[in-house]
């Protein structure tokens, strides 16, 4: 079980920090917009959907990359721990 608990441990963090970059970069962009849009009375919920999807498409191409070296090193370990997972079944 102590196997099955890293390897959970693992998939949990590596999803939180490939997820964190595109959410900070949604929430930032969002919140300056809400302020642009309370300080010009300007509800249009069109202007709030285009810059996050561009904010979260420019944050995917920059930590891409380093997105896919976790997810490398996460699928490394859960193969290297496939004997340890069936010695304790």
């Amino acid at each position: 079980m102590d196997a099955l608990d890293g390897l959970m441990h693992d998939a949990l963090t590596t999803t939180a920090l490939i997820a964190l970059p595109m959410l900070a970069a949604a929430a930032l962009v969002g919140t300056a917009i809400a302020v642009v849009q309370a300080a010009t009375q300007v509800q249009e919920q069109t202007l709030t959907l285009l810059p996050k999807i561009i904010a979260v498409g420019l944050t995917v191409a920059l930590f891409g990359s380093s997105a896919m070296h976790l997810l490398v090193g996460l699928f490394d370990r859960a193969l290297g721990s496939i004997a340890a997972l069936i010695a304790a079944r």
